[in-house]
């Protein structure tokens, strides 16, 4: 059965990875999906983009279906492990991407590092803040119909 964490972290990771390729990929123009393999193929590098949203959409579809799947469910549980599920997305694309195969770096330059550390400690942070805020949260059905409303 689905429930409200694996619906939350499925959801926050396709919108961790929307968030990384709007505002970094598209916004700020600091990296594409495969910059780090192909630096001067702008075609290559859009389309690496443009998978990355295809998977992306497919999380935010299938957190979609898991939550129906879940209902009903608490908004703050569901909160909060969407954001841990974004802050999953960051830590593990950036241990993956930018540290283990170089694909790509969050900002390239000289401080790379810098900003691919701070990417890693935003994801940890978020999976700690998304945590926190989901151990409040409880299922509708747990509330008592006399402290629903």
């Amino acid at each position: 059965m689905a429930t409200t964490r694996s619906a939350g972290l499925v959801l926050g990771l396709g919108i961790g990875g929307f968030v990384d390729g709007i505002v970094l990929h598209q916004l700020l123009g600091w990296h594409h999906m495969l910059s780090g393999w192909y630096p001067d193929d702008e075609h290559v590098n859009m389309l690496g983009d443009g998978f990355f949203h295809l998977f992306n959409l497919f999380l935010v579809l299938g957190g979609i279906a898991l939550l129906a799947r879940a209902a009903p469910v608490s908004g703050r549980a569901l909160t909060g492990w969407i954001i841990a599920g974004w802050g999953l997305f960051n830590f593990v694309e950036g241990l993956i991407d930018h540290q283990i195969l170089g694909v790509h770096h969050v900002k390239h330059g000289s401080d790379q590092l810098l900003y691919d550390l701070a990417f890693l400690a935003s994801g940890v942070l978020l999976m700690v803040v998304g945590y926190l805020v989901a151990r409040g949260g409880r299922r509708a059905e747990d509330v008592s119909p006399a402290r629903r409303g």
